[in-house]
């Protein structure tokens, strides 16, 4: 899996989390090993002009993802993954430090940036959240990558709950 983290927004982030939840997401999805990802952070000056160039709305949001080759997890187990280009996940630590903080279940901006790299991943492969039952199912499969990653790092407390819009 080629995945390049790249910190444009000045602020410190552990990217190598980053990358490793990325990779643990796709691992999980059964995404091609040969496919690629690229997770840019960025500030929030550049957060808000891709929120607005993009989705005709103020202000910076948490999370963009912009799909290239619209993979999709194979449909059944004995199916061979397609390989390609996934596409870009824009992250912005200053939403997420401040989602964090206003969260029930309160957590750092690095806990939050982990949980936004999931939502961008299944972004990525299709997955939405506009109708309640897609909203159930992405959020679930979401808060189910995070606990198992944290799992497996033996990080210990409850996951984030989702903050993502």
């Amino acid at each position: 899996m080629s995945i390049d983290v790249n910190n444009e927004s000045g602020t410190e982030v552990d990217e190598r989390a980053i990358l490793d939840i990325a990779r643990y997401a796709l691992a999980r999805m059964r995404i091609h090993p040969l496919s690629e990802l690229s997770v840019i952070v960025v500030d929030a000056d550049a957060m808000e002009q891709l929120h607005i160039q993009w989705m005709d709305l103020p202000g910076p949001t948490d999370v963009m993802s912009f799909p290239m080759d619209e993979l999709r997890p194979p449909a059944k187990d004995e199916e061979e993954p397609p390989q390609g280009l996934l596409g870009d996940i824009v992250l912005c630590p200053e939403v997420a430090a401040k989602q964090g903080a206003e969260a029930p279940t309160q957590h750092s901006m690095d806990e939050e940036l982990h949980l936004l790299t999931v939502h961008g991943v299944l972004h990525l492969l299709g997955y939405d959240h506009e109708e309640p039952d897609e909203k159930a199912e992405m959020f679930g499969l979401q808060a189910a990558i995070v606990d198992g990653w944290r799992h497996e790092k033996g990080l210990t407390g409850p996951s984030p709950a989702p903050t993502v819009s």
